[in-house]
């Protein structure tokens, strides 16, 4: 082994250990916690020694999120592998229901991740997934049409534009969708459908539902239904 190589496998070991310190704080303390200083106690070093390997705090934090998606993104893939029927339909709720126990197990992670506000990084990680599966329901023709004319006007300068970023996540895992496929009224609907899951597992991490609620579970596969209905997913369901 070089000098170099070394010096490169000692430096990767000590930002592992950063950020591992960093997440013990967030998950025991929170994000108020994960500062310079307590991480540099944590190991044992001075807090300016810190700017040897990250830039800034922000940038600690950065890396940070992209580690906990990386794990998230893991555990969603793992539900879905598991999936056992290979219907569209059972995969999104596969996932789904990954995404919420996954937010319930980690409650920190979710609030750095997904509740930032400034920078909400993790709604690109699950976009990834959620999309993909939602291209795969489009590009499979389960999926009803919507009309152009149920979007409101307002809207379309905004939905035109995400057109091409819709077609571009889902094109990074093979499935390819025409923009004559991929009208406003059906990319409308799948954003529709995002905003209602991370809503209601985000009031659920948070304890903010408005009434109080013994199992929300119920309540979540219901709007599960609803969503795949609003979709207008057509597939025989009958066994999910």
């Amino acid at each position: 082994m070089t000098e170099a190589t070394r010096r490169e496998r000692l430096r990767a070991e000590t930002e592992r250990e950063i950020r591992q310190a960093a997440r013990a704080l967030l998950v025991e303390r929170g994000r108020d916690a994960v500062t310079l200083r307590a991480i540099a106690r944590e190991l044992g070093i001075t807090a300016p020694a810190l700017y040897r390997y990250y830039d800034s705090h922000d940038a600690l934090l950065r890396q940070l999120c992209d580690d906990i998606c990386a794990d998230m993104a893991a555990a969603l893939y793992a539900d879905l592998a598991a999936e056992p029927s290979g219907h569209v339909g059972c995969k999104v709720r596969a996932v789904c229901r990954a995404f919420r126990r996954w937010a319930l197990a980690h409650p920190q992670e979710f609030a750095l991740v997904f509740a930032s506000p400034r920078d909400p990084l993790g709604a690109d990680q699950f976009g990834s997934v959620f999309l993909q599966l939602a291209g795969q329901l489009i590009a499979s023709n389960l999926v009803a049409t919507h009309a152009d004319d149920e979007v409101p006007e307002v809207l379309h300068e905004d939905l035109v534009r995400f057109q091409q970023v819709l077609v571009d996540a889902v094109s990074v895992h093979g499935v390819q969708i025409g923009e004559d496929v991929l009208n406003l009224g059906k990319i409308y609907h799948v954003v529709q459908s995002w905003v209602r899951l991370y809503g209601h597992v985000a009031l659920e991490v948070f304890g903010r539902f408005p009434f109080a609620v013994s199992n929300p579970e119920p309540m979540f596969d219901s709007m599960l239904d609803q969503m795949l209905t609003d979709i207008g997913f057509q597939e025989d369901d009958s066994a999910m």
